[in-house]
Order: C-alpha cells, then sequence, then structure tokens
C-alpha cells in the first residue's frame, strides 16, 4: 500500500518597515492511502498588510487543487482527503513591543499609532477569515439543500388551478391598471400643458405687475412734485391777494382823501373841449384797471400750476 502526504503552507503577515513584522502561518495537510487515491491540497495563500508611509495595502490570496493519483501496493483502495482552509490566526505580541530608541518623541507617537492600525486591520482580517468561513458552511449546506431538492420529484397540486385563476384575475386587474394609467399619463400630459399656460400667464402678469409699480412710483413723484408746487402756488396766490387787498385799500384810502380835498375845495373844473371832469368815472377806470392787473396775475398763476 502506498500512503501519500502533502504539506502546504501559507503565511500572512503585517508589516511597517522600521518598526515590526507580524507574520501568521497557517498549514494545510492532505493524506492519501491504497491503490487509487484522490487527495486533494488547499492552502490559504498569502495575505500581506503594509504600511509605507501614508499608504496602506491589502491583499488575500487562495486557492485549491484537485488531483487523483494511481499506485499499486498492499490494501485495497483508500480515500484520502484533509481540510483545507485557514487555521488559527495567532500574533506574537512581543514584536508589538515599542523600541528603547533615543529618537525624536513625535516618531514615537506615529509609531504607537501605526501599531495600533496594525492591530485595528488585523482583527479586521480575522474577523474576515471567519465570516468567509461562515459562508463555507452556508454554501455547503445550501448545495446539499439543493441536491435535496433536486432528487425529490415534483407532484402537481390541487390547488394549481386556483392559482392559475387567481393569477388569471390578476392579469385582468394588471390590464385594467394599465389602461387607467395610459388614461391618467394622458390627463397629466393635459394638466401638465394646463400648469405651463398658466405659469405663463402669471410669468405675464408679474412683469405687468412690476411694469405698474415703476409707473406708480413714477406718477407718485410726479404727484408728488406737482403737489409742492400747488403748495408754492397757493402761497404766492395769496400773498397776491394780500398784497392786491392792500394796494386796495390803499387806493380806497387814496380815494377818500381825494373825495374829501375836493369836497373841501368845491373846485370846479372845466375842459378846453367842454367836458366836465368826472371823479367817479376816473375812479372807477383805475379800480378796473387794478381789478384786471390782479385778475390777470391769478389767471396766470392758475394756468401755470395748471400746466405743470
Amino acid at each position: 500500500a502506498a500512503m501519500s502526504r502533502s504539506v502546504s503552507f501559507s503565511s500572512r503577515s503585517a508589516a511597517v518597515p522600521g518598526i515590526s513584522h507580524v507574520r501568521v502561518s497557517t498549514v494545510s495537510s492532505s493524506r492519501g492511502l491504497g491503490g487509487a487515491a484522490l487527495g486533494r491540497a488547499g492552502g490559504f495563500g498569502s495575505s500581506s498588510l503594509y504600511n509605507l508611509g501614508s499608504s496602506k495595502r491589502v491583499s488575500l490570496g487562495g486557492g485549491s487543487s484537485y488531483s487523483v493519483r494511481s499506485g499499486y501496493g498492499y490494501g485495497g483502495m483508500g480515500l484520502g482527503g484533509g481540510p483545507a482552509g485557514i487555521q488559527e490566526v495567532t500574533i506574537n505580541q512581543n514584536l508589538l513591543t515599542p523600541l528603547n530608541l533615543e529618537i525624536d518623541p513625535n516618531i514615537q507617537r506615529v509609531r504607537k499609532e501605526e501599531k495600533e492600525q496594525i492591530k485595528t486591520l488585523n482583527n479586521r482580517f480575522a474577523s474576515f477569515i471567519d465570516k468567509v468561513r461562515f459562508l463555507e458552511q452556508q454554501n455547503k449546506m445550501l448545495e446539499t439543500k439543493w441536491s435535496l431538492l433536486q432528487d425529490q420529484k415534483t407532484a402537481r397540486s390541487n390547488i394549481a388551478p386556483m392559482f392559475e385563476a387567481y393569477i388569471s384575475n390578476l392579469r385582468r386587474q394588471l390590464d385594467g391598471l394599465l389602461n387607467d394609467k395610459g388614461r391618467l399619463e394622458g390627463e397629466l400630459r393635459n394638466m401638465q400643458d394646463l400648469v405651463e399656460d398658466f405659469k405663463t400667464k402669471y410669468e405675464d402678469e408679474i412683469n405687468r405687475r412690476t411694469a405698474a409699480e415703476n409707473e406708480f412710483v413714477v406718477l407718485k413723484k410726479d404727484v408728488d412734485a406737482a403737489y409742492m408746487n400747488k403748495v408754492e402756488l397757493e402761497a404766492k396766490v395769496d400773498a397776491l391777494t394780500d398784497e392786491i387787498n392792500f394796494l386796495r385799500s390803499l387806493y380806497e384810502e387814496e380815494l377818500r382823501e381825494l373825495q374829501a380835498q375836493i369836497s373841501d375845495t368845491q373846485v370846479v373844473l372845466s375842459m378846453d373841449n367842454s367836458r366836465n371832469l368826472d371823479l367817479d368815472s376816473i375812479i372807477a377806470e383805475v379800480k378796473a384797471q387794478y381789478e384786471e392787473i390782479a385778475n390777470k396775475s391769478r389767471a396766470e398763476a392758475e394756468s401755470w400750476y395748471q400746466s405743470k
């Protein structure tokens, strides 16, 4: 009988140049026995963590191989195989102790932080390995279930027509919903067109309102200016009225004095053209002239105010 044994090694390392080097190694083996042996050798490659400056790299490799060997010897036939995969991850804590070097304290702090990062990454790597093992177990379980399901014969159930009728009903409802969807989409497009029209009208109204507000501001300024002019003109009219009244009273007083002098002297004047002097008409004429001047000034002031 021939007996074979193969051993494969794999390693994982985490290294920071100048600080520490952590290596994790695993061993997987397979044995074969018999005249015809089916052997499997597997390993989980290598994985490494490097920290060079500010860059980090995590690599993970794996592989498996199958081989069939035959031989002649004592015994009959044997089937050999060994579990392949990643074994327990161990870390040499002595390699993580800080070096007692007289260097810059900042470098020591940076190195300590890098060591903590390496510890964290190693923990994550171990967690990843556990997840891989769990997924392998789940995969095997699912493969077993799939094999069992393929071996079973599916029998047609009596409830199949019921489900077919239910599916047909759902399809009819789906067709109705699709028709409603098409109709609602058409209505939606129409409503969107109306919304666009109203939006355009609204924007036009906004523009008109803005223009009207601007025009209102301009007109308000004009009205304010006209009101100020009106106030000024009214003040001027009042001043002119006061002046006219003063002149009128002055002229009337002068006329009264003149009439008193005429009545005292009783002088009769005669003209060469045989016309009698009419003082009343002269006074009335002078009074009319002053009133005409006052009315003319008032009319000019009102016309100037209206023109503004």
